[in-house]
């Protein structure tokens, strides 16, 4: 007797696009054409569907749905860096990869550009990616001693203030210890993933992605010590608002805000959860950052022999 092979489980994408940019909706297309010819289903949010030219198999899954990435092996997200944000939130909840198509500008997180297409669904159909780990950061927000908000963040946590006349009065600790205070714009806590972004745009260090560590990075710092910090990844940070000073506002990764009053403390440690990103290329982040930013390199002659 010939042993017959169990049948494979049918195999299934789920697809997050900026529907407001044509770009986006055209590349969409072309992704779900492609995956459904090889015989991958693909499912989206109903409230996308309607911006999409979608073919009736597509799996239309309402937002709320708790389950709405349940059996699927990949998240391919189309868009910007806000896109990218979105789509790693769904990656953290349900633990399933993330591969970004850069339809923006810089796209740090995204590992294809728009020309890509063809490329992304060849390798998606052959499983010719490979899955690798982003630390992100549990954010707790506290005042005389209860936790008024919860969160988390795969690029940054920001505190910032909120009246553009007036400076938000912090003092910065480390690990339980106070480091130094001062009236500034805000403070920036982030990961190596976000060194490359709202932390670059505030002076703070480029961090290569495989580099464990937290960042703190001041914004406009009334100080004569007001230095960007590199700490170990199990450090706590904390910023501490000053009971006199205007109330601020907290931002995780420019997506998710909550008012933080006057004497609150923001607390940001290593995340217990990651997010997973698939990788379809093995170039080093050198190359990546010098592509991004189209660093002038070309007086380099190699490296000595």
């Amino acid at each position: 007797m010939t042993a017959t092979a169990a049948p494979q489980a049918p195999r299934t994408v789920f697809l997050l696009a900026h529907t407001g940019r044509p770009a986006a909706v055209r590349s969409a297309e072309l992704v779900v054409l492609g995956l459904l010819r090889s015989g991958i289903g693909v499912r989206v949010l109903e409230a996308e569907a309607a911006d999409l030219p979608l073919p009736p198999s597509v799996e239309k899954i309402p937002d709320d749905c708790p389950e709405a990435l349940d059996g699927c092996e990949l998240i391919i997200v189309l868009g910007g860096d806000g896109t990218l944000l979105r789509g790693a939130e769904f990656s953290r909840a349900s633990g399933v990869p993330m591969l970004g198509v850069n339809l923006g500008r810089v796209g740090f997180l995204a590992e294809a550009e728009r020309d890509d297409l063809d490329k992304v669904v060849d390798r998606v159909v052959t499983r010719a990616y490979e899955v690798e780990e982003r630390m992100t950061l549990d954010v707790a927000v506290y005042q005389n001693g209860d936790t008024l908000h919860r969160d988390w963040a795969l690029n940054e946590a920001a505190v910032q203030k909120v009246s553009p006349e007036r400076m938000l009065e912090v003092v910065l600790a480390i690990d339980g210890r106070p480091v130094t205070g001062f009236g500034c714009d805000g403070v920036i806590c982030a990961t190596p993933t976000g060194s490359t972004a709202y932390a670059f745009s505030a002076g703070g260090p480029v961090v290569w992605p495989e580099v464990e560590a937290l960042l703190m990075v001041p914004i406009g710092a009334h100080a004569l010590f007001a230095k960007p910090l590199v700490t170990t990844p199990d450090s706590v940070l904390a910023v501490e608002v000053e009971p006199h000073t205007p109330h601020g506002v907290l931002w995780c990764d420019g997506r998710r805000t909550v008012e933080l009053p006057a004497g609150a403390r923001v607390e940001v440690r290593r995340g217990a959860v990651p997010v997973r990103l698939a990788r379809l290329h093995h170039a080093s982040f050198t190359d990546r950052l010098v592509a991004k930013f189209a660093l002038p390199v070309s007086g380099w002659r190699g490296a000595p022999h």
